[in-house]
């Protein structure tokens, strides 16, 4: 077999990350048997094998745990490689199955019509889905602006970001990229079980993810294009102050898009964090909860049609060139 036909099929990788990505937004999460959960699970029992809160005791953690799902989806693409229809298929179960764009907005619809049921004690309860933030004495305005701020970030982690990795490296890429995102989730706070066994996690996470919320940020502009100057503008004067390098990003992007002031003051537990404000419009309300939804939709949009052509142009580049 030639070399030019051992390369990956683009279009192929391409198609199975549209149609992974039409899976989520049809269908949503599975009901059952998640691989996401599985591999929460099989993290967890190691994690009691492993645990010292040192950092070498977490990177080999995190290794362990990244390390062999990539090498689990490499071991699949290498089988598909030479069928562009299975490549294809690998790709679009590997996206739909990392990909939570759908259960998302579900989650964050929920929160709404709690609030506008008049059932604040619920959407608190509902919204604790959604962030970690201590939500038991939240107004409807700050649970509101809770469910912005999650629409935002998890747009880029769990939307746009999956799709990057997804164009660069098909599905070892998807499948490594969640997986290191789901350690975060788990291990990756400040706290005092987790401040050093999950700072690899972490770091890693905040590196995986610097591609796909600037692709993310970029996204807002072109989806919502009558607000797109605000949206920049928010962007190069707002994100930096952050104190994630990536979250920073799409929250001023949606606030500038949506017209709002996302940011403020948020406690975990025992720690209040004081975050700037993102935006310079009004204060989130519980009806723009809907808005940052669609948002949220268009911007998907926006990143699979980029990724999926950036996929097959690189491809051709590399044939061509």
């Amino acid at each position: 077999m030639s070399a030019r036909r051992r390369r990956p099929d683009g279009l192929a990788t391409a198609a199975g990350l549209l149609l992974g990505f039409a899976a989520d937004r049809l269908l949503g999460d599975p009901a059952r048997l998640h691989p996401v959960a599985g591999f929460g699970t099989v993290a967890a029992a190691l994690e009691r094998r492993l645990y010292a809160d040192t950092r070498r005791r977490g990177v080999v953690h995190t290794t362990v745990l990244v390390g062999g799902v990539v090498a689990l989806g490499a071991a699949a693409d290498r089988v598909a490689t030479r069928h562009p229809v299975a490549r294809g298929a690998l790709t679009a179960a590997a996206t739909w199955a990392v990909l939570g764009g759908r259960s998302l907005e579900r989650e964050a619809l929920a929160v709404h019509g709690r609030l506008a049921a008049g059932d604040l004690p619920g959407a608190r309860r509902r919204l604790t889905h959604l962030v970690g933030r201590d939500t038991s004495t939240l107004s409807a305005h700050e649970v509101a602006r809770a469910v912005v701020e999650s629409v935002a970030e998890n747009t880029s982690d769990a939307v746009v970001a999956p799709l990057v990795w997804g164009a660069i490296a098909g599905a070892p890429g998807l499948l490594g990229y969640r997986a290191a995102n789901t350690l975060d989730a788990m291990v990756g706070h400040h706290n005092d079980r987790y401040e050093h066994y999950g700072w690899a996690s972490a770091r890693l996470d905040d590196l995986l993810n610097l591609p796909g919320s600037r692709l993310a940020g970029l996204s807002v502009l072109a989806a919502e294009p009558g607000r797109a100057r605000a949206a920049a503008r928010a962007w190069r004067r707002d994100a930096a102050q952050h104190p994630s390098p990536n979250a920073g990003v799409v929250e001023a992007t949606f606030a500038g898009a949506l017209g709002l002031s996302l940011g403020g003051t948020n406690t975990y537990g025992d720690r209040i964090e004081h975050r700037a404000l993102m935006g310079s419009g009004r204060r989130p309300e519980p009806h723009d909860i809907p808005r940052a939804t669609r948002l949220a939709a268009r911007v998907g949009l926006a990143a699979v049609i980029a990724t999926s052509v950036g996929r097959v142009v690189a491809t051709w580049r590399r044939r061509t060139g």
